[in-house]
């Protein structure tokens, strides 16, 4: 069983094919960063914009880098939700122009679910798992009890945390995207600023829930004051962020007694989140997993591996299937039709 995968939720346009036997054949993507620069962020009508461009000739690298024909493929697996709406159309269009043309069924993914499951490509986790989804849109807590058996914990109340990195980042001048630089920077840096933990204490109903957008206010406060490095303000953020994120983590893995975490969006490339969330879950017996830098960030490996588990489970949608800019992952799983 061969699946063809499209991502087009926000910046990257990206094809992939997965094959049931032989893994991931191909993973093809076309990155928007640079012409991104210039606005400090992803400037929808230009990633649509990039996206129509685009998306044939990353179609067709991906099929010629897997070795195989266009009509080898038994579906078509598209990112249907959440992203910009601008962009989404354009990989859902494509999607059902090629189901169509090859008479291939239709199998929707959601963004999020994508990211937790690339891990599957190069490791399997027992479940039930807790997934830390961070990213520049989505900052969330899920209990994995099974494929398509997801319980939300918590997720943001105002900023997700890449973009609380892109926004810092943008206060120090230091260009985008943030998470990187500040990275990098970061490891130059002293904690000398005094910056607040959002939610680390405080309501029960915020128990697993994250704020940002007092963090960052806080940020622009002191670096208004012209005391400090950027890389002190860099250190002190991340430090802020990384505690915010652990601390949560590990207190749902402890309540739900789960034994592996699986961290998934482009923040789960940061390597100070990576470090201290490894070495804190070995104390308690847990293991943090991490994909490879190239899952990360957005990609189409992981559409077409999570469309092969739908697909496997005989899940598919009709043409009148449409993209949904917001949605959370649970919600998402009961929209989908079975087939008869």
């Amino acid at each position: 069983m061969k699946i063809l995968g499209i991502e087009t939720s926000c910046d990257e346009t990206a094809a992939a094919i997965y094959d049931e036997e032989k893994g991931l054949l191909s993973n093809v993507v076309s990155s928007q960063i640079e012409i991104h620069k210039e606005w400090g962020g992803v400037f929808p009508e230009l990633a649509a914009r990039e996206h129509t461009k685009n998306i044939l000739p990353v179609l067709d690298k991906a099929v010629k880098d897997a070795g195989i024909k266009l009509s080898d493929i038994d579906a078509v697996a598209f990112t249907a939700a959440p992203g910009l709406i601008v962009s989404l159309v354009i990989g859902v269009s494509a999607a059902k122009a090629l189901a169509f043309a090859l008479d291939k069924p239709l199998v929707p993914v959601h963004h999020i679910e994508a990211h937790i499951f690339a891990t599957f490509l190069e490791k399997k986790v027992d479940f039930p798992f807790l997934a830390l989804v961070v990213s520049g849109g989505h900052t969330e807590l899920y209990i994995i009890n099974a494929f398509e058996d997801y319980k939300y914990l918590g997720g943001t109340l105002d900023d997700a945390v890449g973009e609380a990195y892109d926004k810092v980042a943008r206060m120090l001048g230091l260009g985008y995207p943030g998470g990187p630089i500040i990275d990098k920077l970061s490891t130059k840096g002293v904690c000398s600023l005094e910056l607040p933990r959002p939610l680390l204490k405080g309501k029960p109903e915020h128990k697993y829930n994250f704020s940002f957008s007092g963090l960052k206010a806080a940020v622009l406060r002191e670096t208004e004051k012209n005391k400090y490095k950027p890389e002190d303000v860099a250190k002190s953020f991340q430090e802020a962020v990384v505690d915010v994120l652990v601390n949560k983590t590990l207190e749902a893995a402890k309540e739900y007694n789960v034994k592996n975490i699986v961290v998934a969006g482009g923040v789960s490339a940061n390597k100070r989140l990576r470090e201290v969330l490894t070495k804190e879950a070995k104390k308690l017996g847990i293991n943090a997993v991490f994909p490879s830098l190239y899952l990360c960030t957005d990609n189409a490996a992981m559409v077409a591996y999570t469309g092969f588990l739908r697909f496997k489970k005989g899940k598919t949608v009709g043409y009148d299937f449409q993209p949904h800019a917001r949605i959370r992952m649970d919600r998402f799983v009961k929209l989908l039709s079975v087939p008869n």
